[in-house]
């Protein structure tokens, strides 16, 4: 499970228009539409027989199994109003920003003689639109949950710890850790 990623598409998904197909041959025949037409692209995806898809959009079947209807509903989320989606990321990255929420163990490093204990946090941050676009931007390049970690720890150690720029100056380094609820808000 990624927090950080799962975090940033849900924040996402909340600016969506309509909703995403429910049942699962809604779903499958979307997913099917978005490769073209091709079954057999479907069930490579999804790690079925192309018959078994054929039977889903036919709705000769009804009830995938657990697994096979979390991996449908991921997939069909993640291809979901393309074009929204892109809208909501921009407006984050150069407008509005993004808003994290978040109750984790932060620490930081600074020095000697200050109270640099880590301790648990629950923060409400609105960060201004180039953290919004850092994180975005790791994201689709791949980043990994940890880069993604300390990249939100960056932005909170600047707008959070150092105000921008109007106290703890000499603040080094902010450490996120043991997280326990993560949010973003666009």
């Amino acid at each position: 499970m990624s927090l950080f990623g799962d975090g940033l598409d849900a924040a996402v998904r909340k600016s969506f228009t309509r909703p995403a197909p429910k049942s699962a041959g809604a779903q499958m025949r979307y997913l099917v539409r978005q490769h073209e037409g091709s079954t057999k692209a479907v069930s490579e995806l999804l790690g079925i027989t192309q018959r078994t898809v054929e039977r889903y959009v036919k709705d000769q079947i009804r009830r995938p199994r657990p697994h096979l209807a979390a991996t449908m509903d991921s997939e069909v989320k993640k291809r979901w109003q393309p074009q929204i989606r892109a809208k909501a990321r921009l407006r984050a990255a150069t407008t509005d920003g993004i808003v994290i929420d978040t109750r984790a163990r932060l620490g930081y490093t600074a020095p000697i003689g200050s109270t640099d204990q880590d301790r648990i946090r629950h923060l409400t941050v609105a960060l201004p639109p180039h953290h919004a676009a850092r994180l975005f931007d790791a994201q689709e390049q791949g980043a990994t949950e940890d880069r993604l970690r300390e990249i939100a720890a960056e932005a909170l150690k600047e707008v959070y710890f150092q105000d921008g720029g109007r106290r703890a100056g000499s603040l080094e380094e902010v450490r996120m850790l043991d997280v326990q609820h993560l949010e973003f808000e666009l």
